[in-house]
C-alpha cells in the first residue's frame, strides 16, 4: 500500500469542511497581482516530437501510448480544470512564491496554455516556455514573450539556459519514471530556482455505498495504469522523490475541494462548480483508452461505468470532493 503524502498542513476552502472540521482560510502565496493585458500574436518554437492524430473509441489521441485524449472535448475540460485552481489559490497562479525577477519560466504539459499565458502576462519581461506532447491545444494568440513547443518531457531536455521556475500540473499517470523527470528539472533549474508540482486525488465520496461503482472504477483504472507502466497515484509528490533528484522541498499543502455546490460557502461554490464539471468529464477521458487497451473493455462498457459513477457523485448525500496537492521545491547549492 502506498504511503500517504507528507503535508505540512491540511487546508480546505473557506467554509465548513465535509466532516465538520474547523475552517481554514487560504492565504495568498504569490507576491504578484493578476494583470490583464491584450493578447498579441505569440511566438512559437517547434520541437522534435512527432505528433499523430489517432481515432480510438470516438476520441482522438496524439500517439499510441499516452492515455489522455487531445480532442475538443478534452480541450474544454482542461480549461475548466484550470479555472478550478484559481479560487483555491485565491486568484493566484502558484502556490509557492514566483519572484518578480524571474526571467525564464517553463511549463511542462501546458495543455491549453491557460496557465502559461497568464504567467506571461503577469511577467512581461520573462520568457515563458510552454511544452506539451500535443500541439492540438496550443492557442494561436498570446503575449509576445511566450513560446509554445511540441515536446515529450520523457526525452532528454535540451534547453541551453536554466530556468528560474518550472511548473508541472495535472500530469499524474503521464510518466513511467518520475525520478527521471525530476532529474531533468534539477539539471535545468538555476541555483535557487524553484519547481512546483500540483495534482489531484481520485474522487472521494463522504458517504460511499458498499461495493460502489466508484470503487470498481478506481480499482480497474489503477490496475490498468499499473499494467501500462504509468501508475495513476500520487507517489510522485512524496518528499523522497524530490530529494533523490537533489531538490529540497520547501512547502507542501493539500486542499479539499467539493464537487458541486453542496457547500454553503460562496467561494467553495465557485470552485465546486468548475471542479464537478472537470471531474465528471474526466471520467471517460482518463479511463477510455486505459480500460479498453489494457483490460479489454468495450467502449460502451467503459461509458456505462462512467455514467453509473456520475450518478453516485451527483447524489446529494454523497458530498463528493477531491484533494488538490501542491509541492514546492528548490535547487540549492552544496
Amino acid at each position: 500500500m502506498s504511503q500517504p503524502i507528507e503535508v505540512d498542513e491540511q487546508y480546505q476552502l473557506p467554509g465548513e469542511g465535509n466532516d465538520g472540521a474547523q475552517q481554514s482560510e487560504i492565504t495568498r502565496t504569490s507576491s504578484e497581482q493578476e494583470l490583464h493585458s491584450g493578447s498579441e500574436e505569440s511566438r512559437s518554437i517547434s520541437g522534435s516530437t512527432k505528433e499523430e492524430q489517432i481515432l480510438e473509441n470516438n476520441r482522438y489521441y496524439c500517439n499510441t501510448t499516452y492515455f489522455m485524449p487531445n480532442d475538443s472535448t478534452e480541450q474544454t475540460r482542461l480549461s475548466i480544470a484550470y479555472q478550478t485552481y484559481l479560487p483555491v489559490l485565491d486568484g493566484q497562479l502558484t502556490f509557492g512564491l514566483l519572484p518578480r525577477t524571474s526571467q525564464r519560466i517553463l511549463d511542462i504539459g501546458t495543455g491549453t496554455g491557460d496557465w502559461a499565458i497568464a504567467v506571461a502576462e503577469r511577467f512581461p519581461n520573462a520568457q515563458v516556455y510552454a511544452t506539451d506532447i500535443t500541439s492540438a491545444f496550443h492557442p494561436t494568440n498570446g503575449p509576445p514573450n511566450i513560446f509554445f513547443e511540441l515536446d515529450d518531457a520523457r526525452d532528454e531536455w535540451t534547453y541551453a539556459e536554466p530556468f528560474d521556475f518550472i511548473h508541472i500540473r495535472e500530469l499524474g499517470g503521464a510518466f513511467e519514471d518520475w525520478g527521471k523527470i525530476y532529474a531533468e528539472v534539477a539539471r535545468h533549474l538555476k541555483l535557487g530556482g524553484s519547481v512546483e508540482v500540483a495534482d489531484h486525488s481520485r474522487i472521494h465520496l463522504t458517504q460511499e455505498p458498499e461495493n460502489s461503482y466508484m470503487s470498481i472504477f478506481n480499482g480497474a483504472l489503477e490496475s490498468a495504469a499499473e499494467i501500462a507502466g504509468t501508475p495513476l497515484n500520487l507517489d510522485h509528490l512524496k518528499r523522497p522523490m524530490f530529494e533523490k533528484a537533489g531538490l529540497s522541498v520547501s512547502k507542501t499543502k493539500s486542499f479539499d475541494v467539493p464537487l458541486g455546490t453542496w457547500s454553503p460557502d460562496p467561494r467553495k461554490k465557485v470552485a465546486g462548480k468548475m471542479a464537478l464539471i472537470a471531474a465528471l468529464e474526466g471520467l471517460e477521458a482518463v479511463s477510455l483508452r486505459l480500460l479498453t487497451k489494457w483490460h479489454g473493455w468495450t467502449e460502451e462498457g467503459v461509458k456505462d461505468l462512467c455514467r453509473k459513477v456520475t450518478e453516485e457523485v451527483l447524489r446529494p448525500e454523497a458530498r463528493a470532493y477531491i484533494k488538490l496537492h501542491f509541492v514546492a521545491a528548490r535547487k540549492l547549492g552544496i
